[in-house]
């Protein structure tokens, strides 16, 4: 499955806890969400802007991203946190991922990702920091 649609699996159930009232984020959670969807944003552009930069910003910017969900996970617990756990675990190929070429042996076995996985790393944040930017004081993702 692609980082893609198992992000938006978590999301989509995220969603429906919202929704059924099985997940009421605190006012707190909510400033933290909001803050987490505008660093996501940050770290990971619009698909034709980053389509077009260097493969080192690309990883660069999906590796600050799964930085920003560490530290919000850090910083909550509960839902929220089990909820953007998730879907860092989903975005965990991109650590294992290099954009520079790397003398045989010496690459402690990354990867170069090609531009579909990419593409589809980027997607997942954009699609979670869709649903972060959704959700808020008596609004449902």
């Amino acid at each position: 499955m692609s980082m893609s649609a198992a992000v938006e699996q978590v999301v989509l159930e995220a969603q429906r806890q919202l929704v059924q009232g099985e997940w009421d984020p605190a006012r707190a959670d909510l400033v933290l969400v909001r803050e987490t969807a505008l660093a996501l944003a940050a770290a990971v552009g619009p698909a034709d802007v980053q389509a077009k930069s260097a493969r080192i910003d690309r990883l660069a910017g999906l590796r600050e991203a799964l930085a920003v969900l560490a530290v919000t996970v850090a910083r909550t617990h509960g839902r929220l946190a089990w909820f953007l756990a998730q879907c860092s675990s989903e975005l965990a190929p991109v650590l294992h991922w290099r954009a520079l070429e790397a003398p045989e042996g010496g690459s402690f076995g990354a990867v170069l990702p090609d531009e579909e996985e990419f593409a589809d790393a980027e997607e997942a944040i954009r699609s979670l920091t869709a649903m972060l930017a959704r959700t808020g004081p008596g609004r449902t993702a």
